[in-house]
């Protein structure tokens, strides 16, 4: 049994609406066990989770939106991948390919050790247990409530990336776009979803890429299920939009970052049966 608080809930302070912001990689925290086995530099626990995203939505609530945010580093165990993403480097007796970055990251995305050997499969239950699965379990019961009253529900996963790719990635050295919607070849939400999207970054004057270099997680792909009346959408902001990568210091624009996150989520919610 853990006695951390994996995530937290904000209701909305107003009318509901049916969307659901959720911010799973903000969270710096890592429980004492789990802090045992990392070797994970300070500085990559911090550059390796999208800060301040939470605060870029934290008006989500007062538009009618519920917001929930994990308080968990990805370095625990991360929240956007399948429980069942495990490399035999990562966890002792695993049979997965030797991917660093799965359901336990094993390395920095900077190339450092992040753990100080291979966890053993009660380290692994333990952290599926106490942490993921609870999360999982209130962002589906969240859509389901959203669903069973207005007969959908769109999820809107908000994430940062850097505003270039790293070393070691397909694009490295490269800029990103402003905005990149992950939807896998636009199939988890309606044309109507992505179409807000589109508008309000060209009404921003920022750019805008489709799955690149993103394309959406495990969150994204699991729930993003139009049929069954749930529209996902993983949404990537660079981070140079609003904060000095190098410093990691919040820059002006964040005051503009966060107007285009609340209007986003405005105009998510004012879409008529997507």
């Amino acid at each position: 049994m853990s006695f951390v608080v994996t995530y937290r809930i904000e209701s909305p302070r107003g009318p509901r609406k049916p969307v659901l912001v959720e911010v799973p990689h903000s969270g710096l925290g890592l429980d004492p066990v789990s802090s045992a086995w990392s070797v994970a530099p300070l500085r990559s626990i911090v550059r390796d989770a999208d800060l301040y995203v939470d605060q870029l939505y934290r008006d989500a609530p007062d538009l009618g939106a519920t917001l929930i945010v994990a308080n968990l580093s990805r370095y625990v165990c991360d929240l956007n991948r399948a429980e069942t993403d495990i490399d035999r480097l990562s966890v002792a007796g695993a049979e997965g390919d030797g991917a660093p970055h799965g359901f336990i990251w094993r390395r920095t995305s900077d190339g450092d050790a992040a753990l100080s050997s291979p966890l053993p499969p009660t380290e692994l239950s333990r952290r599926r247990d106490d942490f993921y699965r609870p999360y999982h379990a209130a962002v589906s019961t969240l859509l389901e409530e959203l669903r069973q009253e207005f007969g959908y529900a769109i999820l809107l996963s908000a994430h940062s990336m850097p505003s270039r790719g790293k070393p070691g990635t397909a694009d490295a050295g490269r800029a990103r776009a402003d905005v990149v919607p992950g939807t896998r070849g636009k199939t988890t939400c309606s044309e109507s979803v992505l179409k807000v999207t589109e508008i309000l970054a060209t009404q921003f004057g920022w750019s805008l890429r489709h799955d690149q270099p993103y394309r959406g997680g495990h969150t994204t792909g699991h729930y993003g299920r139009p049929l069954h009346g749930w529209h996902a959408m993983q949404i990537e902001l660079s981070r140079g939009l609003y904060m000095h990568e190098s410093s990691l210091d919040l820059t002006p624009g964040a005051v503009y970052a966060r107007s285009f996150c609340a209007e986003l989520v405005t105009a998510l919610a004012r879409i008529d049966r997507p």
